[in-house]
Order: C-alpha cells, then sequence, then structure tokens
C-alpha cells in the first residue's frame, strides 16, 4: 500500500514539473525566437528587445500558472507558487545568456558551449541528486532550484570567458566584431533609433517560424496541459519515457544538426540553383549529406531494433517495477522507432534550412502552419483513443511528414547534377539483415530469459544483446567503408580539434 502511495506522489510531483517545464520552455521560445542568428554590433538592438519582452512575457505565464491553471494539493505537492517563479527566473537568466551563446556558436566557439552546457547539467544533476536525498519534502523547490543552477551556471561560464576573451590577441586574430564586453550590455548606438524597423521585421519572420516550430516539437506538452487528456499519474510516466527516449537525440544527434548546418550554410550559397554554384563545393556537400544520413539511419535503426527488446528491461533498472508494469515499456518501444525518424529529420532539415532562400523559407512558414493544426489535433485524437501512446504517434506522423517535405526538396535541388546524396538511405542489404537477426535474437531473448527470472537471466539477455550489437558493427564496418571513411576522416577530427 505504502508503495502505490509513493507512486502516486511522485506521478503527481513529477506531473507538475512537467506543467511548470511547459511554461519554462513556453518562456524561454518565446525568448529565443528574438534572438537572431546573427552577430554584428546590431546584436545590442536584440539585447535592448529581448530583456523587456522577456520581463513581460515572464510575468504573464507567471499570472497564468497562478490564477488560470488548476494549481495542485499544496499536501501532495508542496511549493507549487514560489516553484512557478524560479522557473521564470531560471528562463530570464538564460535570457541573458542567449547572446553569448549566438556570439559563440556563430564563431565556431564550440568548445565553449560544450564545457558550459556540461557544467551547468553536471551542477543541476548534483543539486536535484542531493535535495532529493536529504529534503524531499521539499517537492518542487527541489526542481526549480536545480533549473536555477543550470542557468546560472550557463550564464556565469559564457560570462568568464568573454570576460577573459574579448579584447584579447586571440580575439583580434579572428576578427571578433566586439572589442570590450561593454559592448555586450543593452544600449542605444549613436545616431541610430531607439528601434530598428529592419531588424524588428526579420525578428518578426524569427517569431513565427520559432512559434510553428515550438507547436510541432513541444506541442504534446501544450495538449497535455491545458486539456488533461492524460492523468498525472500517465503524465509522469510519459514524461520519464520521453526523457529516457530522447537522450540520444540530445546528445548525439543535436550537435551533429548544429555543426553540419554551420557546415552546409557556408559551404553552399543560399538560395541558388545548384548549377550556378561551385562544383566543387556542390560535392563536397553532397558527399557530406550522403555520409551523414547513413550515420544517422544507422544509429537510428541500431536503436530500434534493440529498443523493442531492451524497453521492459531499461526501465526496470531505472525505475523498478513502478515504472515496467504499466504502459511505460510499450511507451518506450514505441519511442525507439520515433527515435529513427528524430534522425533522419534533423540531418535532412540542417540541410534543407541551410540551403533554402528566404522565398522559400517564407513558403515552408506555410507547410508548417499547416502541420502545427494538424498536429494538434491529431494528439488530442490519439490521445484520446491510445493514451499516451497517442502523442508518440502523432510525433510519428508528423516527423514523417518533415522528412517527406525535406527528401522533396534535396531531390530537386540535386537532380540537374550528378549527385545523389540520398543513396544515403539505402544501407548494405548484409547490415539489414544483420539488424533483422538481431531483432529476433534478442527478441527470444527476452521472451524467454527476461525479467522476473534473477539478475543470472538478465545478464545473459544483456549479454546476447551485446553480442548482437557486436555483430551489426562489425558487419557495418565491413560493408559501409565510406562511412567509415568519413567517420575517420571528418567527424573525429572535427570534434577531437574543436577550436577554443
Amino acid at each position: 500500500m505504502g508503495s502505490q502511495d509513493d507512486l502516486k506522489s511522485a506521478s503527481t510531483l513529477a506531473s507538475y514539473n512537467v506543467l511548470l517545464q511547459v511554461m519554462f520552455r513556453l518562456l524561454t521560445f518565446f525568448l529565443n525566437a528574438f534572438t537572431l542568428r546573427f552577430v554584428s554590433k546590431e546584436l545590442i538592438g536584440v539585447v535592448n528587445v529581448r530583456l523587456p519582452l522577456g520581463c513581460l512575457w515572464g510575468a504573464l505565464l507567471v499570472c497564468v500558472w497562478w490564477w488560470l491553471l488548476k494549481a495542485p494539493d499544496p499536501e501532495a505537492v508542496p511549493h507549487y507558487v514560489p516553484a512557478v517563479g524560479f522557473f521564470c527566473l531560471a528562463a530570464l537568466m538564460e535570457l541573458l545568456a542567449e547572446p553569448l551563446w549566438v556570439l559563440a556558436h556563430a564563431h565556431m566557439l564550440v568548445r565553449l558551449k560544450v564545457v558550459a552546457e556540461s557544467l551547468a547539467m553536471i551542477a543541476k544533476c548534483l543539486v536535484t541528486v542531493v535535495m532529493v536525498v536529504s529534503a524531499p519534502d521539499w517537492g518542487l523547490y527541489i526542481f526549480s532550484a536545480a533549473q536555477c543552477v543550470y542557468a546560472g551556471f550557463l550564464l556565469l561560464c559564457y560570462i568568464i570567458y568573454f570576460l577573459q576573451f574579448l579584447g584579447s590577441e586571440e580575439a583580434k586574430k579572428k576578427s571578433f566584431p566586439l572589442d570590450h564586453v561593454s559592448q555586450l550590455l543593452p544600449t542605444r548606438l549613436n545616431g541610430q533609433p531607439l528601434i530598428n524597423w529592419k531588424l524588428a521585421t526579420l525578428t518578426w519572420s524569427f517569431f513565427k517560424q520559432s512559434f510553428l516550430k515550438q507547436i510541432l516539437t513541444e506541442g504534446e506538452r501544450y495538449v497535455m496541459t491545458f486539456l488533461n487528456v492524460l492523468n498525472f499519474g500517465d503524465q509522469g510516466v510519459y514524461d520519464i519515457v520521453n526523457n529516457l527516449g530522447s537522450m540520444v537525440a540530445r546528445f548525439l544527434f543535436l550537435p551533429i544538426e548544429e555543426s553540419f548546418y554551420v557546415f552546409f550554410a557556408k559551404v553552399l550559397e543560399r538560395g541558388q540553383d545548384v548549377r550556378q554554384q561551385k562544383q566543387e563545393e556542390v560535392s563536397i556537400a553532397s558527399n557530406v549529406l550522403e555520409c551523414l544520413l547513413k550515420l544517422v539511419l544507422l544509429i537510428g535503426l541500431i536503436i530500434t531494433a534493440f529498443g523493442y527488446s531492451y524497453s521492459y528491461l531499461a526501465l526496470d533498472m531505472y525505475g523498478g517495477g513502478l515504472l515496467s508494469s504499466g504502459t511505460g515499456p510499450s511507451l518506450l518501444r514505441c519511442y525507439s522507432f520515433y527515435v529513427l525518424l528524430l534522425a533522419i529529420n534533423g540531418v535532412t532539415e540542417c540541410f534543407v534550412f541551410a540551403a533554402m532562400s528566404k522565398e522559400e523559407v517564407d513558403r515552408y512558414n506555410l507547410v508548417m502552419l499547416g502541420l502545427s493544426a494538424s498536429f494538434l489535433l491529431l494528439s488530442y485524437w490519439l490521445t484520446w483513443l491510445f493514451g499516451g501512446m497517442g502523442f508518440i504517434l502523432a510525433n510519428c506522423c508528423n516527423m514523417g511528414l518533415r522528412i517527406m517535405h525535406s527528401l522533396i526538396y534535396i531531390h530537386r535541388y540535386f537532380q540537374h547534377s550528378v549527385h545523389t546524396p540520398l543513396s544515403g538511405l539505402h544501407p548494405h542489404p548484409a547490415l539489414l539483415i544483420a539488424l533483422m537477426m538481431s531483432f529476433v535474437l534478442t527478441g527470444f531473448s527476452e521472451r524467454m530469459l527476461c525479467c522476473d527470472s534473477g539478475w543470472l537471466l538478465r545478464l545473459a539477455h544483456i549479454t546476447i544483446g551485446a553480442v548482437c550489437l557486436l555483430g551489426v558493427v562489425i558487419v557495418a564496418f565491413l560493408t559501409e567503408t565510406r562511412l567509415v571513411q568519413f567517420i575517420r576522416t571528418q567527424l573525429l577530427p572535427k570534434y577531437s580539434k574543436k577550436d577554443t
């Protein structure tokens, strides 16, 4: 009985943490939409706009979460009201760090970004663990304080770096556009109006695109929050599965997408026909895109093939029977296929957005508008039919449509050249056979050995999976020679020799 009460309390607490995370994402989305992805001294004008707008939007959302949305029982979920304020404070701190992130990203200071985010995440995890162990009755204070620590560490790392970097010899060698840290502070430039209307128009365009993309990427959370299609327990389980399943996308696919978006944007002339560009650079872009597609496809297929048979074991080891006895394993199995779609969509869209002209981006905004509306309707309908799995199915449909659009664009882009980068989506038949055999063997292993017969049989199940994975890697090494060469000569040096 006590374990059931603990499950109910934990699920309720996790659900309201999800609710506050929705507010945090809404706020940071709005703020990030007003950061233009270019760096010059006009960045100061963007900072001038962002700070007051961020405070206004934050106050509005805090009022919504305090008075319009249903507040939890103070005994079940304590400290809800101050936690809302702390999440807002964390978002405002990230607002201050965002222009520094843009500077670092635009000037390829990738190591700074990796170090700053890693230190901030480590600090957040340590604070969460310490507070959960030492003061579990603090409730939402734990998650809100951890988020504030993350945002504070992130801001502090960027401030310390740029205090030392700006004005240094290294900055002068790189022709850095800013000379002193005071240029990062909000100010009115001499001889210029308070509002730069050209920047304001461009910012509005970014905002519209970001708004639609936010619905496509986080729409299920808003449906959960405002329409109450799942109870709090199911919301908590869905959030845990979503966080576990998306780790590969966050830590592996996202850095690849961000880095190679910059690469494609520098190699290709935006909006130019492939016949009007330097053919050597077109060839390089095509080869890189083909190898990237093959790489993420291989990773996604491995996750899909092995995820089905190891979802139950992963959740059982992570949260015990409280997670593995319900809908969690089915959700994670479905999510393993969704990861495959995430992988392909990330690479195809990073190329498409780097190659599109302004007119094509505007037309794509209309496509995103239709996708956003259909996604929200599909999420509500499928969740009503299938529960939490409906959100994942809706995401799969949405991602499939986005992939189809990107593939059509890439095919048309290269149709007047000899290059066929989409061949990267055709893995070697021997590799497909190896993956199918692994799927069958691990599925049979799970049925016979896992997971209620002791740790010895669990270890046997894990060993069978490891042997199958090793076989798949060996087959990939022998059959996908171009991909292996690309990883050796391009990908590994790219991430082992970053500029600081």
